[in-house]
Order: C-alpha cells, then sequence, then structure tokens
C-alpha cells in the first residue's frame, strides 16, 4: 500500500482514468497511513484546491483548468453524489430545461428534486439546490450524458409541469412561460397527456392557461382533454396571492392574480 504521501499523486491521477470522485472509504484501500495523516492529507488537498468536498467524506477532483472556478460543473458529480448520499433524484426545473434547449441563459444554480430534504450546496462557484418532490417516483426522466458518465434529467414534458409546481424556484411566472413557450416544441402531446395523468388537476389547469396564454393551442387542447370530464375549481395561478377580484379564465378556471409578460 501506498503512503500518505502518495495519496496526492493517487487523486491526481484518477482523471486519467475518467474518474472524478471519490468516497473517504476509497482512501483506505490506496494508504496505509493512520486516520489523522489521511485527515491532514485531505486537509492540505482542499486548502489547495487539488479538491473540494461538497458532502462529509465524499470528494470531487478539481483539474487545474477549473481551479479557479473552485469546482467542476455539477453535471460532472451529481450522479455519485446523490448515490453516495442514497438519494433518488433527477435534475429539474430551469437546470433542466436548459439542457433541453430553452431558457435564455444557463440559471446560477444547478437545480435537482430529491425524494428527501437535502441541504443546499455552494463550492466554488458552483451552487446545487435542491427541491423536494413527492412524485419523484413517477417522474418521466431520460439519461445524459455527461463529460463524466450519466445523470437523470426530466424529459421536457416533466420539466413543464415542474416549473408550474415550483414558479418561485423558477424566475415566477414571466419566466416560466418564457421558458414554456421555447420548450413547446420539444412536448410530445403523448407524453404531455401521460404526465398529466399523473399530477393534481390543479397542475393541469395552470400549465393548459400557460400554454394558451403563449400561443401553443394545440399542446393546451391535450391538457384539455385530460380534464374534459372533470370539474375544474377557480384555482389562483399564484397560489399564495390574494386572489379577490383577479380574472376567472372561463376555460381553464384560472384566477389570473399574477403579472405574466413573458420575453417572447
Amino acid at each position: 500500500m501506498a503512503s500518505s504521501g502518495t495519496l496526492r499523486t493517487w487523486i491526481e491521477a484518477l482523471p486519467e482514468v475518467g474518474r472524478y470522485v471519490f468516497a473517504r472509504s476509497d482512501v483506505d484501500g490506496v494508504t496505509d497511513a493512520s486516520a489523522e495523516a489521511i485527515k491532514m492529507a485531505l486537509y492540505r488537498l482542499k486548502k489547495t484546491g487539488a479538491i473540494v468536498s461538497p458532502r462529509r467524506d465524499f470528494f470531487v477532483v478539481v483539474p487545474r483548468e477549473y481551479r479557479l472556478a473552485g469546482c467542476p460543473p455539477a453535471s460532472w458529480f451529481i450522479d455519485e453524489l446523490m448515490r453516495h448520499q442514497g438519494r433518488r433524484y433527477y435534475v429539474g426545473l430551469l437546470s433542466a430545461a436548459a439542457f433541453h434547449g430553452a431558457g435564455h441563459q444557463q440559471p446560477m444554480a444547478f437545480q435537482v428534486m430529491v425524494d428527501g430534504s437535502e441541504r443546499d450546496i455552494e463550492v466554488g462557484r458552483v451552487r446545487i439546490d435542491f427541491h423536494r418532490s413527492s412524485s419523484l417516483d413517477s417522474a418521466a426522466t431520460q439519461p445524459v450524458q455527461t463529460e463524466t458518465g450519466t445523470m437523470r434529467v426530466a424529459t421536457p414534458e416533466t420539466v413543464a409541469f415542474d416549473l408550474v409546481r415550483y414558479p418561485s424556484a423558477s424566475g415566477y411566472w414571466s419566466n416560466v412561460a418564457t421558458v414554456v413557450s421555447e420548450l413547446a416544441e420539444k412536448l410530445e402531446p403523448n407524453a404531455l397527456a401521460a404526465v398529466a395523468a399523473r399530477v393534481a388537476t390543479t397542475d393541469v389547469q395552470r400549465l393548459g392557461w400557460l400554454l394558451d396564454f403563449v400561443g401553443q393551442p394545440d399542446l393546451a387542447n391535450v391538457l384539455a382533454t385530460t380534464v374534459a370530464n372533470k370539474r375544474l375549481l377557480p384555482t389562483p395561478l399564484t397560489g399564495a396571492r390574494d386572489s379577490t377580484g383577479a380574472l376567472l379564465d372561463p376555460l381553464w378556471h384560472i384566477l389570473v392574480n399574477d403579472d405574466v409578460e413573458p420575453d417572447l
């Protein structure tokens, strides 16, 4: 086995085999140094910026080209990090929309949907925001190739519904409308209807209204068909905002109690 002095050599060699993460337990397999010596060696590597630790006992190798940023992109390690945490997940909201070509600019944070409570992460210039979803297991996702492997990403249809479910995390309604408009060409009618069958009727109402609002009547009609036999209750566009006096849309029964000005 190697000594703690060669731990840096082992870590710096990981990218040569396409590996950028390791766990604390992995280190025990390459060195016979004491636990205290390993702890100090890892501390020194973190101080020099060679590695970062977004979670306890989980480390990410920082290639030299990312030393200034302090961390490689979250897409390089999110899949293995979530496995380390024992979390089911998918990349969602504005981050997923960006992968599908929607959104004028990359979101400030890398947005991830998870099946439980998870603290947000900030390492260097990389920020990961976690959003708990009670319907994560039924959400439609797809594997996306990354620089280091694959990660789970929401399908365009899942993204569209998540945007209206989490408007504050998506830049509020004007930005949601802009992104949904850009995402529309990727939305597949049958897949959209399939997701609509698994979510709350209020989510279908809000997305249906929004699709009509941004000039996508064909897609809106797909959703209208899925709720044709349901009694639609008046639903505020923004649930936490007073809807007294708000205009009621006669088709979707949405109380338009917020300003929506998409950048189209």
